[in-house]
């Protein structure tokens, strides 16, 4: 009765020893956080090509390699234990760039297919994403923690990817969601920076008295 159980038990076992075995090497090998924060861009440049030639679904698929190659840097770093201040200040930086050229090359096939109006929303979710990032760091300089808020950069990837695999002429069918996605980052990030915004002040008021 308890070799099926047994038998279970022992596959779980075999499989976090390969598992473990792996990221043995792994951590062994000469790949650097910063390799993997290089290639993240390197995908999502290829994706901002691509999305210009208006293959949509290509680039919709070189954007989440790319961004999963953005979360997997920072998971290696700690893990290897290879991380360094100078590569999480180029993971933050590459991330801010990677976004924004994707959304560039987003506007830029909307201006030329005539949509001014899209293009335009693309230049403030642009603006917005910067601002989310902006807020965060300038409060955590202030010695406030502010993770607050809807559009947080893996909220406003997967809008992006969802537009961008479902935009027109993708192939998926007649679906046309390039343009929703970039109105619903426009008007998250723009909220989100109100609730970080918000948040720090409160925060701030707390401190205000203790400091006078």
């Amino acid at each position: 009765m308890n070799e099926p159980i047994e038998s279970g038990r022992a596959q779980i076992r075999g499989g976090a020893a390969w598992r473990a075995n792996a990221r043995d090497r792994l951590i062994e090998s000469r790949l650097t956080p910063n390799a993997i924060s290089m290639s993240g861009l390197v995908l999502n440049v290829a994706a901002a090509v691509l999305v210009t030639q208006e293959l949509f679904f290509l680039g919709g698929i070189a954007f989440i390699v790319g961004s999963v190659m953005d979360t997997l840097d920072g998971r290696y770093s700690r893990m290897s234990g290879k991380g360094t201040m100078f590569g999480a200040f180029l993971d933050s930086t590459l991330d801010r760039i990677e976004e924004g050229v994707v959304i560039a090359a987003v506007a830029w096939y909307f201006a030329h297919s005539g949509d001014e109006v899209a293009a335009a929303m693309c230049v403030i979710t642009v603006l917005g994403s910067l601002m989310v990032s902006y807020t965060r760091a300038r409060a955590e300089a202030l010695g406030v923690e502010c993770k607050v808020g809807l559009a947080t950069r893996p909220v406003r990837v997967v809008l992006l990817s969802i537009g961008l695999v479902f935009a027109k002429g993708a192939g998926l069918g007649d679906f046309e969601l390039l343009a929703p996605a970039i109105y619903a980052m426009a008007a998250l990030t723009a909220f989100t920076v109100g609730q970080r915004v918000w948040h720090v002040r409160r925060e701030l008021l707390k401190l205000e008295p203790e400091e006078v």
